[in-house]
């Protein structure tokens, strides 16, 4: 048998009155798929059925009670797409008929080669396959070029380095950096270059509500909640054997934390509404654009979960700390484009590139490709010209020193001295903000109605500032 059904975790019911005929089957089934349930009647199948999700049934036709084919259930489940397979050990043409009229994907004679019912199984297994794979690699390969990480900066080869270095084990793997440092990149490098057999499986736990989050992950049966009409598999299940990448950790939930650690740890997950659990094998990759240590400190994230995620860490640059990976980025998203658009690719000269790399691209690659992509829509001419010259000047004043005039430890109740530059002011009314919020930079972000980064980022300035009077 190949590796197919040894790759996702499969279930399997095996439905049959006689004893052996269960234990043979499940002892040999077992072998190669994550669960095998029995039952000796179609009513207790039926009870299964309803607790758990089930990708194969094997259903012995002559039962006591109901027989096999008389249980509509099975095959009514509107969305559960179960494949069923009827045994008999009666070869009658009528019931064969009957038996594939009614959704049967397979019709075994008894008494049967094991062999010849492990094939049927994985028939069925192998269709599965292609059904869980197909949408999230389509979905994730149309989002992004295959893995190349391009640079030359002594940062950027630092990083290949650190990811082959850590590609090969299965711990998990905290990348954390701004948005546009290419994250989702330096997960999918590290599962290709890994030795796991699944599939590299992509969410955002930001753009997924937090009421739906579980279902995703975990999965769900029919009737677990309203509009449950279907079983669904959750994205663990699908990553068996591979990579799960959880882009925007610390946007998920707290309610939701405690979930994914005990997964991790236990490495086993429940459907909503299910009652037993299933065994999985999955790389956990988290990535945030956050210091996930501080959102540990404000209590906005579970500090065991953290020492979960951060087993190893990679910490991306950002693309104005390795300017030097301007030049042969702007190549490789012109090389690209012009493929994808049927163009010849952009040259771009010495001055055009001495100007870019001035820029601090708050936007990272993702920005830097859609400038090259706005240039070639628009030409290069426009894209100076209307945004990245105004830019660049703008970045360069903010890089001017700050006035060498001390500030005042504290202002006068009258506001202001009318002879302070609005830099200064600036300064000053945040450092206020953020000293009456107990020095909670978050919180005074709110107020101020800044970006936490932003923040960081201003003082990280006035640091440097202070650091060269001394």
């Amino acid at each position: 048998m190949n590796e197919a059904m040894e790759k996702f975790g499969f279930s399997v019911l095996v439905v049959d009155d006689e004893p052996g005929m269960r234990t043979i089957l499940k002892k040999a089934l077992s072998k190669k798929v994550t669960q095998v349930f029995t039952a000796s009647c179609i009513e207790d199948a039926e009870t299964l059925r309803k607790r758990h999700h089930f990708d194969v049934f094997i259903v012995d036709i002559n039962l006591p009670g109901r027989s096999g084919i008389e249980w509509h259930e099975a095959f009514s489940d509107e969305g559960a797409n179960n494949d069923v397979i009827f045994m008999t050990g009666y070869a009658e043409l009528e019931t064969a008929i009957k038996a594939l009229r009614v959704g049967a994907c397979d019709f075994i004679l008894k008494p049967f080669n094991l062999e010849q019912m492990l094939q049927a199984v994985q028939n069925c297994i192998d269709k599965r396959f292609i059904g869980r794979t197909h949408p999230v690699l389509q979905g994730g390969l149309s989002r992004s070029f295959p893995v190349d990480l391009v640079g030359d900066a002594p940062k950027t080869k630092a990083m290949r380095t650190l990811i082959s270095q850590l590609a090969p084990s299965s711990s998990a793997v905290l990348i954390e950096g701004e948005s546009g440092t290419g994250k989702e990149l330096v997960a999918r490098a590290l599962h290709e270059l890994s030795e796991r057999k699944g599939p590299f499986v992509p969410i955002n736990c930001a753009a997924i509500s937090p009421e739906l989050l579980e279902s995703e992950l975990f999965g769900h049966i029919s009737g677990a909640f309203t509009g449950a009409r279907k079983n669904k598999e959750g994205l663990f299940r699908v990553a068996d054997k591979g990579t799960l990448f959880l882009d925007e950790i610390s946007e998920m939930p707290l309610s939701m934390q405690a979930s994914l650690l005990r997964a991790i740890e236990q490495k086993r997950v429940r459907p909503v509404g299910a009652e037993r659990e299933m065994n999985v094998d999955v790389r956990i990759v988290a990535a945030t654009n956050r210091h996930l240590s501080q959102e540990v400190q404000e209590g906005s994230f579970r500090h065991d979960l953290y020492y979960r995620l951060n087993v190893l860490s990679i910490e991306l640059p950002a693309l104005r700390e390795r300017f030097e990976d301007v030049g042969p980025l702007l190549n490789y998203f012109s090389d690209n484009l012009a493929r994808e658009m049927g163009l010849k690719p952009l040259v771009w000269s010495v001055q055009e590139l001495e100007q870019l790399q001035k820029y601090s691209w708050p936007g990272n690659i993702r920005e830097l490709k859609n400038t090259v992509e706005r240039a070639f829509l628009l030409g290069k001419g426009h894209v100076f010209n209307m945004r990245l010259d105004a830019a660049i000047k703008k970045d360069e004043t903010m890089k001017a020193p700050f006035s060498p005039q001390p500030l005042p430890t504290s202002v006068s109740e009258s506001g202001y001295p009318v002879n302070w530059l609005i830099k200064e002011v600036e300064r000053a009314h945040i450092e206020k903000v953020v000293d009456a919020h107990g020095g909670n930079k978050s919180s005074a972000s709110r107020q101020l109605g800044l970006a936490r980064k932003t923040l960081e980022r201003k003082f990280k300035q006035w640091c440097d500032f202070n650091e060269s009077l001394d």
